[in-house]
């Protein structure tokens, strides 16, 4: 029997940890949590929560720790996360882990997954989503089968607002300044592996698998 993987993967915007995440869940059977794929629901909800974020979003900025911490709370309390959960995209900052920590949630592993700056930027401007089902793809390292539109649902994919190369600098930037510094956070407690990702998706995943089997 697996042991219970309570996973976090860290990386800049566009390192794979998504993609990495779905492999994951599919291989352990627990929900991939992706705080970004909630925060972008409630967006296109129109909700008025999701106008506020998005004030934030389309300008590259983080969602305020407040937030982002009531969106995480609830989404553990649900029963799909009792033998386990990846978290991908929080915590981001320091004093969301710290919050993480104050709210009881045990964590087994912490994987950040290293990608250059410069090979971020080629990776972004060849993302595309679905708008409807959330599935995403990339023009060269994950296409999808049914060319310009969604294989799981056939709507027609789109390119993020936040992967605009201006905006993608902004997150770049400001995943330096304020969630690089969660790689030493969680290596005082002894859970940080790296995983240098490679340029082929297979060659990622089995470094990660190897990381979460050592």
């Amino acid at each position: 029997m697996e042991r219970k993987l309570n996973l976090i993967l860290l990386g800049a915007p566009g390192a794979g940890k998504g993609t990495q995440a779905e492999l994951i869940s599919a291989r352990y059977g627990i929900p991939a949590i992706s705080t970004g794929q909630i925060i972008r629901e409630e967006i296109a909800s129109g909700s008025e929560l999701g106008e506020a974020v998005k004030s934030y979003t389309s300008k590259g900025e983080l969602v305020p720790d407040s937030v982002v911490i009531d969106i995480i709370k609830a989404r553990l309390a649900k029963d799909d996360c009792e033998n386990g959960f990846i978290l991908d995209g929080f915590p981001r900052t320091v004093p969301q882990a710290a919050a993480l920590d104050e709210m009881g949630v045990c964590i087994t592993d912490v994987i950040s997954i290293e990608v250059a700056d410069e090979d971020i930027m080629t990776r972004m401007s060849g993302r595309r989503v679905c708008k409807k089902c959330g599935a995403t793809y990339h023009v060269k390292y994950k296409p999808s089968p049914a060319g310009e539109n969604c294989g799981v649902c056939g709507e027609p994919l789109t390119i993020r607002a936040d992967d605009d190369p201006a905006v993608v600098k902004s997150r770049l930037e400001i995943y330096h300044a304020q969630t690089e510094p969660l790689k030493e956070f969680y290596d005082q407690k002894g859970l940080l592996k790296i995983v240098y990702g490679q340029e082929k998706l297979e060659d990622t995943t089995a470094l990660t698998a190897a990381a979460l089997e050592g």
